[in-house]
């Protein structure tokens, strides 16, 4: 039997003719071999894999060991492949594979947090090709035994497929021959300066965010978004989406607000379920791969137990932020987006791929061990609760960086050992891996991984500890078994280039942006105003501040837009006196909620984050907060309430804009177009205005669609507006639908479920499915 399979190893195209095996060239050294309508096998001449024959089907040798291992066999179930290659794997390639890489854009950035060298030069010095691979690139995958790798920005669809084979080819020439499991963060986010063309494709299809999408109120529309851009993903070599963010947003400061599905628990959880059987569901599912398909894409939910419900609005990214509240004690409430939504599918998978905890401590939720710690090191809530009572046996990560040490000030971009901020990285590695999780978000470095491996040899035996790095192992080898990557993880860049922002992807992106803009007042039937009127469009003023990595920016006055779009629909004048109609263009307020300047003057740094254009002072805040400590940068902060203090306003300048414009425009129409992240407070300028549009990150085209009435608006508030500072003070932050929204001079409620359309405020099935139920 050897000497046959060696026969087959040396002379695999012989045997291919006999049996009928076509086989085709993507490039010099990456073959393909087309098996039957659901598998084809890809290998690089390059690594050193062959094919081998068994009951006259070909296989992939990935061990180059002249046998066919079970794990190679694509007729097996992939649970049992999984296993089979666990058992084979060693202690360093198991670790390697608990490895998540940090952000890696193609070509390396040559400056900033992410930079990457080639022979080591910067990229523009090395005369090297945007698909090659980085020096670090290189030896995380080598070295490190790194399979799992996050990528961000790429020049174009070709050179993406093209870096995915060079990875490929890499990888398979190494060890076992495992491929690399690549993923990205959401990136079909639409580019408001870019012009919609129905009849060109794009650089990727555009589509508004996740709380554009719950602005539908149209669970299909994600659904078929999740499927298009699942197509997307796979032809850019992304089989892992770090999405969807399913936190239920019930904090209404918090600044990811715009990334979820809202405040409202059955449209989130509706909505979720949609988003996972989109990326998950292939168009052909593959019977040995358990409902998944070679164009699956696994979907990584986030964030366990939710990050939604964060004291006074504070991000976990930072220290100042590490705490979420549940003063409502609505934590079970939080769940429903993952165990109502994630985990019971409608589709073939049945459940997400992969689950990613919070930085967030859920603090006083730990009922077991009174333990607070961030959710990725807590055995409560990942092994007692995710794993335990709810079933769920599938991939968890980490967020990124969570081991890693953090920085001298709680205002810092840096490592966030929430609740483990004294012990070593090595043994925040060991306390994740024994809570239950499989993964390191963010680390390309095996050594604390293996360091915590030998922690758990001396606490409790080999034996133990092997066993239970195989369990992770299995569940990792899964979420790359089961999209088809061991069988093929080469591309056609040629399809590659066909597939990203195909028209139809672009017209349904477009379609779906135009259906998630409310139109939320429209006094005296001011909208829709017909195309060729002369528009006055304001300059909008941002005034210097600190970005969300903590570093300055400057002062910047500009057109919040791009005019010449404008002028396709109406004649621009800078001279309001001249103009029919005038819109200004806002954001929804925000301001941090840490001032060093505070903390250096004797204050305890926490300010208050404002939902208005005014400055804010919280004479209404809590004496005491909730939860406070740091026991290395701030342990003698106590207590981190804001009450008494002045939030000084960043979006000052676009409230003066509103009011100045009105005056100037002399009594005819002022519409105000809101880009929407978060609720904000609509009294300061309301009365003073004709007309609002609310938009949720759309091109601006879908804008002028709707103020010129060639669509008639659609969209409905996933979110409630508050009436005033006041009544977000008084909610809760852990519960849903429990601010006084805002009436405005029409008497019209900016409520969960508001929107308008020419004849009125909406009411349909989608606005009575998702009701609120009144108290």
């Amino acid at each position: 039997m050897k000497n046959l399979l060696a026969f087959v190893c040396i002379a695999p195209l012989l045997v291919s003719a006999q049996t009928k095996f076509s086989e085709t060239s993507i490039s010099d050294n990456i073959k393909t071999i087309k098996v039957n309508n659901q598998i084809t096998l890809g290998y690089s001449t390059e690594s050193g894999v062959k094919i081998i024959y068994k009951d006259g089907l070909p296989f992939k040798d990935l061990n180059r060991n002249g046998q066919l291992d079970v794990y190679e066999d694509w007729r097996v179930n992939v649970v049992d492949r999984a296993k089979d290659l666990a058992s084979k794997m060693t202690v360093n390639q198991i670790a390697g594979l608990m490895l998540y890489s940090r952000h890696q854009a193609v070509p390396a950035q040559e400056a900033g947090m992410f930079v990457g060298t080639y022979g080591g030069k910067p990229f523009s010095q090395s005369g090297a090709k945007a698909s090659d691979l980085s020096d670090q690139q290189i030896a995380f995958l080598t070295n490190d035994n790194l399979r799992h790798v996050l990528m961000t920005s790429v020049k174009n669809p070709e050179v993406a497929a093209t870096w995915n084979n060079n990875i490929q080819r890499l990888v398979e020439g190494i060890g076992v021959g495992i491929p690399a499991n690549n993923s990205s963060d959401p990136r079909h986010g639409a580019n408001k300066d870019a012009e919609y063309n129905s009849g060109s494709g794009g650089s990727i299809s555009q589509w508004p965010e996740e709380l554009g999408l719950s602005a539908t109120f149209d669970p299909k529309i994600t659904l078929q978004f999740g499927s298009i851009a699942s197509k997307e993903y796979r032809a850019l070599g992304i089989t892992t989406a770090l999405s969807p963010q399913i936190d239920l947003a019930t904090e209404p400061r918090w600044n990811r607000f715009i990334g979820t599905f809202g405040e409202d628990p059955a449209l989130a959880t509706d909505m979720a379920r949609a988003y996972v059987d989109g990326f998950q569901t292939s168009p052909q599912a593959i019977g040995s791969y358990n409902g998944w398909g070679n164009k699956s894409v696994n979907a990584m939910v986030k964030h366990w137990p939710s990050g939604g419900p964060e004291e006074g609005g504070r991000d976990a990214h930072f220290a100042y932020g590490k705490f979420a509240v549940y003063p409502g004690n609505n934590f079970q409430t939080h769940l429903k987006t993952f165990t109502e939504g994630a985990f019971k599918l409608n589709l073939g998978t049945k459940k997400a791929a992969a689950v990613m905890p919070y930085y967030t401590i859920s603090y006083n939720q730990d009922i077991k061990n009174h333990e607070n710690v961030g959710n990725g090191y807590s055995k409560y809530l990942i092994t007692d609760l995710l794993r335990n009572k709810y079933g769920y046996d599938g991939v968890v990560c980490t967020d990124w960086l969570v081991t890693a040490d953090e920085g001298p000030k709680p205002d810092m971009f840096v490592g966030k050992s929430w609740g483990t901020e004294k012990l070593t990285v090595a043994q925040r590695h060991y306390k994740v891996l024994m809570a239950g999780a499989d993964q390191f978000g963010g680390n390309n470095d095996i050594k604390p991984v293996l360091e915590a491996y030998q922690m758990g040899v001396q606490e409790h035996g080999e034996s133990f500890m092997r066993k239970r790095f195989e369990l992770s192992a299995v569940r990792l080898l899964l979420n790359i078994f089961r999209v088809g990557l061991f069988e093929n993880p080469y591309l056609d860049p040629n399809e590659s280039k066909q597939i990203v922002g195909k028209p139809e992807y672009m017209k349904a992106g477009y379609e779906a942006q135009l259906k998630s803009i409310v139109l939320i007042k429209n006094q005296n039937k001011t909208l829709p105003i017909a195309k060729g009127k002369t528009v006055y469009v304001p300059k909008r003023v941002t005034p210097a501040g600190i970005n969300f990595f903590g570093m300055p920016s400057p002062e910047k006055i500009e057109y919040p837009v791009n005019l010449e779009l404008i002028k396709k629909y109406y004649n621009v004048t800078d001279d309001a006196s001249k103009a029919d109609f005038a819109i200004v263009f806002i954001k929804s307020p925000l301001s941090n909620g840490y001032s060093r300047a505070d903390r250096e003057a004797g204050g305890n740094g926490y300010m208050p984050i404002s939902l208005q254009l005014k400055d804010y002072t919280a004479n209404e805040a809590r004496e005491h907060s909730i939860a406070a400590g740091d026991p290395v940068i701030d342990p003698t902060i106590t207590n981190r309430s804001y009450k008494g203090k002045t939030s000084k306003s960043n979006s000052y300048p676009d409230l003066n804009t509103i009011l100045e414009t009105k005056k100037a425009m002399n009594g005819k129409p002022v519409i105000v177009s809101v880009s929407i992240t978060n609720p904000m407070v609509f009294g300061e300028f309301e009365k003073e205005v004709d007309a609002i549009v609310g938009e949720f990150g759309v091109q601006l085209d879908a804008q002028l669609d709707i103020i010129s009435g060639k669509v008639e608006p659609s969209g409905l508030l996933p979110l409630q507006m508050p009436k005033d500072m006041s009544t977000v003070e008084k909610q809760f932050e852990d519960v849903p639908h429990d601010m006084v929204p805002y009436k405005d001079a029409q008497g019209n409620l900016y409520n969960f479920g508001f929107g308008l359309n020419w004849k009125g405020v909406i009411k349909d099935a989608r606005n009575q499915k998702y009701a609120v139920k009144k108290k």
